[in-house]
C-alpha cells in the first residue's frame, strides 16, 4: 500500500519510510513539479497512483466523501481518543 502524506504532516513520510512503508509527501511531490494545490488534485493523484491519504485537514473529509475516496484523518477527535487510551495505561 502506498501512502500519501498531506502537507500538514510533512516529514511523516520519512518516518513511515524508516518503518518500511511506501510513503510519499505532497510537499515533496510539489517541489518535483506535481500540480497538487487543491484537495481534489491530491485525491486524483492518490487515486491514479493507488495511494491512501493521511492528513490532519478536516476539510479533506468533505472532499473525500464527495469523491468516494478513503483517507486517514487525524483530527482532534482521533488525537483525543489516542490520548485517552494512553492515559488509561498509566
Amino acid at each position: 500500500m502506498k501512502i500519501l502524506i498531506d502537507e500538514n504532516l510533512d516529514g511523516m513520510d520519512e518516518k513511515l519510510k524508516g518503518l518500511g512503508f511506501d510513503a510519499y509527501s505532497v510537499r515533496k511531490l510539489q517541489i518535483e513539479g506535481k500540480k497538487l494545490a487543491s484537495d481534489y488534485s491530491i485525491i486524483n493523484y492518490a487515486r491514479e497512483n493507488d495511494m491512501i491519504i493521511v492528513t490532519k485537514d478536516t476539510e479533506f473529509r468533505k472532499a473525500s466523501e464527495e469523491n468516494d475516496f478513503p483517507l486517514i484523518l487525524l483530527d482532534d477527535e482521533e488525537l483525543l481518543k489516542m490520548i485517552i487510551e494512553k492515559l488509561k495505561k498509566i
